[in-house]
């Protein structure tokens, strides 16, 4: 195998060249910025970034909203089920 020849240079620029465009192709298929071909970045522009974000933070809030009622709900029965059985048959007399 000649090191110097053409098939070795060409070669070589090809594998170059397939690699970035698998690291490209890798790096626009998960989202990540993609660089050009001057140092720059092309960022994914999608039409309905705004909306999506609104709808995932209304459902965020909804959702940590749900989880907090949730906890107290637990917290109570956490309680019930570890308070003496006396005392829990005294505080359900006192409700009544």
């Amino acid at each position: 195998m000649h090191f110097a020849g053409p098939t070795f240079v060409l070669a070589i620029i090809a594998m170059s060249t397939l690699g970035w465009m698998f690291t490209t192709w890798i790096r626009a298929r998960h989202g990540y910025p993609v660089e050009n071909e001057w140092s720059g970045v092309a960022h994914r522009t999608d039409a309905d970034a705004g909306r999506k974000i609104d709808l995932l933070s209304s459902e965020n809030e909804k959702l940590t909203g749900r989880i907090s009622r949730l906890e107290e709900r637990i917290a109570v029965l956490e309680r019930i089920a570890t308070d003496p059985a006396a005392r829990t048959a005294r505080a359900i007399e006192e409700l009544r």
